[in-house]
Protein backbone atom coordinates (compact mmCIF):
# COMPACT_ATOMS: atom_id res chain seq x y z
CA UNK A 1 0.00 0.00 0.00
CA UNK A 2 1.32 3.43 -0.40
CA UNK A 3 2.29 5.95 2.68
CA UNK A 4 -0.01 8.21 2.53
CA UNK A 5 2.17 11.03 3.54
CA UNK A 6 4.23 9.76 0.54
CA UNK A 7 1.81 10.95 -1.65
CA UNK A 8 0.95 14.11 0.19
CA UNK A 9 4.38 15.28 -0.97
CA UNK A 10 4.17 13.84 -4.34
CA UNK A 11 1.00 16.04 -4.94
CA UNK A 12 2.99 19.10 -3.16
CA UNK A 13 5.48 19.17 -5.44
CA UNK A 14 3.45 18.84 -8.50
CA UNK A 15 1.22 21.66 -6.98
CA UNK A 16 4.16 24.20 -5.91
CA UNK A 17 6.62 23.71 -9.14
CA UNK A 18 4.45 22.70 -11.38
CA UNK A 19 4.30 26.01 -13.29
CA UNK A 20 7.79 27.05 -12.29
CA UNK A 21 10.58 28.05 -14.68
CA UNK A 22 14.26 29.08 -14.21
CA UNK A 23 14.56 32.13 -12.64
CA UNK A 24 18.69 33.84 -13.39
CA UNK A 25 18.40 37.11 -12.26
CA UNK A 26 21.22 37.67 -9.52
CA UNK A 27 18.41 39.07 -7.25
CA UNK A 28 17.12 35.33 -7.02
CA UNK A 29 20.32 33.34 -5.85
CA UNK A 30 21.23 31.65 -2.72
CA UNK A 31 23.85 30.61 -1.73
CA UNK A 32 22.98 26.72 -0.75
CA UNK A 33 20.71 26.27 2.66
CA UNK A 34 20.12 30.00 2.67
CA UNK A 35 17.08 31.97 1.88
CA UNK A 36 17.52 34.98 -0.13
CA UNK A 37 17.58 37.47 2.45
CA UNK A 38 20.12 35.02 4.51
CA UNK A 39 21.93 35.25 1.02
CA UNK A 40 21.98 38.86 0.42
CA UNK A 41 24.60 38.81 3.67
CA UNK A 42 27.31 37.16 1.07
CA UNK A 43 26.66 38.84 -2.34
CA UNK A 44 29.80 40.93 -2.25
CA UNK A 45 31.55 37.08 -2.09
CA UNK A 46 29.73 36.28 -5.20
CA UNK A 47 31.54 35.44 -8.43
CA UNK A 48 30.24 37.95 -11.00
CA UNK A 49 29.94 36.15 -14.85
CA UNK A 50 29.70 32.45 -12.67
CA UNK A 51 29.40 29.26 -15.39
CA UNK A 52 25.76 28.04 -15.52
CA UNK A 53 25.00 24.11 -14.26
CA UNK A 54 21.90 22.22 -13.79
CA UNK A 55 21.70 19.46 -12.12
CA UNK A 56 18.65 16.79 -11.76
CA UNK A 57 16.78 16.33 -8.61
CA UNK A 58 15.68 12.88 -9.39
CA UNK A 59 12.66 11.55 -6.87
CA UNK A 60 11.75 8.13 -7.82
CA UNK A 61 8.21 6.76 -7.69
CA UNK A 62 9.02 3.99 -5.08
CA UNK A 63 5.29 1.99 -3.88
CA UNK A 64 6.29 2.74 -0.82
CA UNK A 65 6.98 6.80 -1.27
CA UNK A 66 9.20 9.19 -3.26
CA UNK A 67 13.21 8.67 -2.80
CA UNK A 68 15.99 10.65 -3.69
CA UNK A 69 18.55 9.49 -6.22
CA UNK A 70 21.45 10.87 -5.38
CA UNK A 71 25.16 10.42 -6.41
CA UNK A 72 28.53 10.04 -4.98
CA UNK A 73 31.16 11.73 -7.09
CA UNK A 74 34.25 9.36 -8.18
CA UNK A 75 37.58 10.84 -5.81
CA UNK A 76 39.84 11.17 -8.74
CA UNK A 77 37.81 14.33 -9.80
CA UNK A 78 38.96 18.18 -10.01
CA UNK A 79 35.59 19.41 -8.57
CA UNK A 80 33.93 18.19 -5.04
CA UNK A 81 35.89 14.60 -5.61
CA UNK A 82 34.20 12.01 -3.69
CA UNK A 83 31.17 14.27 -2.18
CA UNK A 84 27.36 13.29 -2.33
CA UNK A 85 25.70 15.15 -5.16
CA UNK A 86 22.65 15.46 -7.40
CA UNK A 87 23.79 14.35 -11.44
CA UNK A 88 24.61 17.16 -13.19
CA UNK A 89 26.88 19.95 -14.86
CA UNK A 90 27.73 22.89 -16.88
CA UNK A 91 25.33 23.72 -19.24
CA UNK A 92 26.94 22.97 -23.07
CA UNK A 93 25.77 25.07 -26.59
CA UNK A 94 24.48 21.60 -27.47
CA UNK A 95 22.11 22.11 -24.70
CA UNK A 96 18.07 23.62 -25.88
CA UNK A 97 17.80 24.70 -22.35
CA UNK A 98 18.50 24.18 -18.50
CA UNK A 99 16.49 21.06 -18.41
CA UNK A 100 18.00 19.45 -21.43
CA UNK A 101 21.20 19.47 -19.84
CA UNK A 102 20.41 18.55 -16.94
CA UNK A 103 18.81 15.69 -18.48
CA UNK A 104 21.59 15.35 -20.22
CA UNK A 105 24.11 15.46 -17.32
CA UNK A 106 22.13 12.37 -15.59
CA UNK A 107 22.19 10.55 -18.90
CA UNK A 108 25.99 10.81 -19.06
CA UNK A 109 26.50 10.53 -15.51
CA UNK A 110 24.24 7.61 -14.52
CA UNK A 111 22.57 6.14 -17.31
CA UNK A 112 19.04 7.47 -16.32
CA UNK A 113 16.80 7.12 -19.57
CA UNK A 114 14.69 10.23 -19.96
CA UNK A 115 12.04 8.52 -21.00
CA UNK A 116 11.38 7.40 -17.29
CA UNK A 117 11.83 11.14 -16.06
CA UNK A 118 9.27 13.73 -16.21
CA UNK A 119 10.10 17.34 -15.30
CA UNK A 120 8.39 18.73 -12.54
CA UNK A 121 9.53 22.23 -12.24
CA UNK A 122 12.91 24.43 -10.87
CA UNK A 123 14.49 25.39 -7.56
CA UNK A 124 15.79 28.89 -7.91
CA UNK A 125 19.54 29.17 -9.14
CA UNK A 126 22.10 28.36 -6.51
CA UNK A 127 25.34 30.48 -6.13
CA UNK A 128 28.52 28.38 -5.83
CA UNK A 129 31.33 30.38 -4.38
CA UNK A 130 33.72 27.89 -6.51
CA UNK A 131 32.04 30.22 -9.37
CA UNK A 132 28.99 28.19 -10.69
CA UNK A 133 24.67 28.88 -10.85
CA UNK A 134 23.27 26.05 -10.50
CA UNK A 135 19.65 25.46 -12.01
CA UNK A 136 18.31 22.51 -9.68
CA UNK A 137 15.67 20.63 -11.53
CA UNK A 138 13.11 18.77 -10.03
CA UNK A 139 11.71 15.47 -11.71
CA UNK A 140 9.54 12.10 -11.00
CA UNK A 141 11.74 9.13 -12.11
CA UNK A 142 9.45 6.39 -12.88
CA UNK A 143 10.39 2.98 -11.81
CA UNK A 144 11.55 0.45 -14.81
CA UNK A 145 14.78 2.33 -15.13
CA UNK A 146 17.95 1.23 -15.06
CA UNK A 147 21.49 2.27 -14.44
CA UNK A 148 24.76 2.62 -16.02
CA UNK A 149 27.55 4.73 -14.34
CA UNK A 150 30.44 6.66 -15.69
CA UNK A 151 32.97 5.51 -13.58
CA UNK A 152 35.26 8.35 -14.49
CA UNK A 153 32.84 10.82 -12.64
CA UNK A 154 30.41 8.49 -9.87
CA UNK A 155 31.79 6.28 -8.02
CA UNK A 156 27.96 4.90 -7.13
CA UNK A 157 24.42 5.78 -6.64
CA UNK A 158 21.96 5.60 -3.68
CA UNK A 159 18.37 6.74 -2.67
CA UNK A 160 17.52 7.72 0.56
CA UNK A 161 13.32 7.98 1.33
CA UNK A 162 12.09 11.94 0.92
CA UNK A 163 10.34 11.59 4.42
CA UNK A 164 13.63 10.94 5.74
CA UNK A 165 15.72 14.21 4.24
CA UNK A 166 12.51 16.14 5.00
CA UNK A 167 12.19 14.99 9.02
CA UNK A 168 13.77 17.79 10.84
CA UNK A 169 15.02 15.05 13.56
CA UNK A 170 17.23 13.96 10.63
CA UNK A 171 18.67 17.47 10.28
CA UNK A 172 22.03 18.35 11.69
CA UNK A 173 22.94 22.10 11.87
CA UNK A 174 27.00 22.40 11.53
CA UNK A 175 29.06 25.00 11.03
CA UNK A 176 30.75 25.27 7.57
CA UNK A 177 33.34 27.90 6.17
CA UNK A 178 32.38 29.48 2.82
CA UNK A 179 34.42 28.43 0.19
CA UNK A 180 37.22 30.92 -0.51
CA UNK A 181 36.25 32.75 2.33
CA UNK A 182 37.55 33.22 6.39
CA UNK A 183 33.50 33.22 7.02
CA UNK A 184 31.52 30.82 8.59
CA UNK A 185 27.72 29.76 7.95
CA UNK A 186 25.41 27.23 10.31
CA UNK A 187 24.28 24.84 7.37
CA UNK A 188 22.36 21.82 7.50
CA UNK A 189 23.88 18.05 7.33
CA UNK A 190 22.20 15.23 7.13
CA UNK A 191 23.68 11.58 7.70
CA UNK A 192 21.74 8.94 6.27
CA UNK A 193 23.44 5.32 7.77
CA UNK A 194 27.38 6.07 7.39
CA UNK A 195 27.12 8.46 4.59
CA UNK A 196 26.33 12.58 5.14
CA UNK A 197 24.39 14.58 2.61
CA UNK A 198 26.11 18.00 2.98
CA UNK A 199 27.02 21.41 1.20
CA UNK A 200 25.15 22.16 -2.10
CA UNK A 201 23.46 19.21 -2.22
CA UNK A 202 21.53 19.28 1.38
CA UNK A 203 21.36 23.47 0.28
CA UNK A 204 19.51 22.12 -2.56
CA UNK A 205 17.03 19.88 -0.57
CA UNK A 206 16.36 22.19 2.01
CA UNK A 207 15.55 24.87 -0.25
CA UNK A 208 12.77 22.26 -1.77
CA UNK A 209 11.80 21.58 1.65
CA UNK A 210 11.11 25.16 2.65
CA UNK A 211 9.82 25.83 -0.97
CA UNK A 212 7.11 22.76 -0.30
CA UNK A 213 6.42 24.21 3.46
CA UNK A 214 5.34 27.76 1.74
CA UNK A 215 1.36 28.04 1.63
CA UNK A 216 -0.56 27.24 -1.23
CA UNK A 217 -3.26 30.29 -2.42
CA UNK A 218 -6.29 28.06 -0.40
CA UNK A 219 -3.96 27.31 2.27
CA UNK A 220 -3.29 29.22 5.52
CA UNK A 221 0.30 30.25 6.52
CA UNK A 222 2.05 27.56 8.86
Amino acid sequence: MTNPAAVAWRERIIAKLSNTQPRHAGVDWIVPGLSIAESSKYRSLFPTTPIPAAVLVPLVERPEGLAVLLTQRATQLRNHAGQISFPGGRIETVDADVKAAALREAREEIGLDPRFVSVIGYLPDHILLSGFRVTPVVSLVRLGFELLLDATEVQDTFEVPLSFVFDPANHRMRRRRLALTDSEIELCDIPYGDRNIWGATAGMLMTLYNVLQEPTMDEPRR
